[in-house]
């Protein structure tokens, strides 16, 4: 079950409102999402007290994000433990909401290897939820930690490359604070340029069909007082070509083993141009994005959307003329079949650097990753957890 309801916060100042957080209220525990499919006209939190509506708010991607998707999905076990849920099931069902993402299996499988641990160990079912939501908490802190480093990580990596500062990034999709525990990948390392006054221009991608770089690295660079230029997709190419980016920097909801990088469609062609017009093209991700267990691009399963997101135009904040909230305008004739893949997939060898918490890995091969995957690996909960 997931209600909704509205926050006002000062216009032009960083968002109060976190994108997850859970919370204990005295009819029993939940968690709260901020909309994302509200923003930018609403801040509206979205209570989710079981793992279908946190299931159902996944695939309508009011949560989103690969390293916030892993938050959601630890927070989801938590929630159905202490719920008093079957908790595998709601592992199974929150683990395959979105494929593409691995942040999200790799967060839920975490969570439940805690409840179930706890369990082997003797303790009782308050007991097992406990752990769980001490491991989606930990994984939780663990992003934020890990969110700084890629910031500290990247803006070292385009300061290397781009001698002298003035930087003008473009960047596609939403990579900030609404996809992270803490300020984002690719957005967190502009953020850091902006900060230290290295950043000339961030360019924002549109990000069509539903429009996240408008709608929501908009609100972002707003919010964050960032000089930025939003633009349509298609016109990437005459940016490139009149010189005006220096650098490409996106984020990652898979990364396969041999550095194949699955990321919102459209990344893909941003790599043919940067490579052509010779711009770095630097993607940021955690290591947990990074999938040993995938092979290569061919081997990432790309989800599909629905079609009405391409042939409609969506409104899914307020009503607008011929559409109630949440409906479309239908913008191509009845019947018209779409292609709606949520992602693409850019080979390794188009990749400048791929820039972790760990450091960056230059240039970009299955054994480099695999080196850093192995000096990633910890201790969790007395397993050894393997990104």
């Amino acid at each position: 079950m997931a209600d909704q309801h509205a926050q006002s916060h000062e216009e032009n100042r960083p968002t109060e409102i976190p994108a997850i957080r859970w919370d204990e209220p005295p009819e029993g525990p939940v968690l709260v999402l901020l909309d994302q499919t509200r923003l930018p006209a609403e801040e509206v939190e979205l209570v989710c007290t079981d793992a279908p509506a946190l299931v159902e708010a996944i695939r309508t991607l009011a949560v989103r994000g690969a390293p916030l998707l892993g938050i959601a999905g630890a927070y989801g076990v938590a929630l159905a433990a202490a719920r008093g849920f079957e908790v595998d099931d709601a592992a199974d069902a929150l683990a395959s909401a979105r494929p593409t993402a691995v942040n999200l299996s790799h967060g839920v499988r975490r969570a439940q290897a805690a409840h179930r641990a706890a369990l082997v160990a003797g303790g009782d079912q308050k007991q097992a939820a406990e752990a769980a939501l001490a491991a989606a908490r930990a994984l939780h802190k663990e992003d934020a930690e890990a969110s700084a480093r890629m910031a500290e990580h990247g803006l070292a990596l385009l300061d290397e490359l781009l001698p002298g500062g003035n930087h003008r990034i473009l960047t596609h999709c939403n990579t900030g604070a609404l996809v992270s525990g803490g300020e984002g990948t690719a957005f967190a390392v502009a953020l850091a340029a902006h900060r230290a006054g290295r950043l000339r221009r961030l360019w924002v991608d549109e990000t069509r069909p539903l429009l996240q770089g408008a709608r929501l690295t908009a609100y972002e660079a707003a919010r964050s007082g960032m000089a930025y230029t939003l633009l349509t997709d298609n016109a990437a190419g005459s940016l490139f070509s009149a010189g005006e980016v220096d650098a490409v920097l996106i984020g990652a909801d898979r990364i396969a083993a041999d550095g194949s990088v699955a990321n919102k469609v459209g990344s893909y062609p941003l790599a043919v141009l940067a490579r052509y017009h010779h711009v770095p093209f630097i993607v940021v991700a955690p290591v947990t994005t990074v999938d040993p267990d995938t092979l290569d691009g061919a081997s990432i399963e790309v989800e599909q959307r629905a079609g009405h997101e391409v042939t409609e135009l969506t409104a899914p904040q307020v009503p607008v003329a011929g559409a109630e909230a949440g409906g479309g305008i239908p913008v191509a004739p009845l019947g018209t079949q779409a292609y709606n893949p949520a992602f693409d997939v850019t080979p390794p060898e188009l990749v400048t650097a791929i820039v972790t918490e760990e450091g960056a890995v230059s240039p970009v091969t299955t054994e480099a990753l695999a080196e850093l995957c192995a000096r990633s690996r910890r201790v969790v909960g007395g397993q050894v957890d393997h990104p």
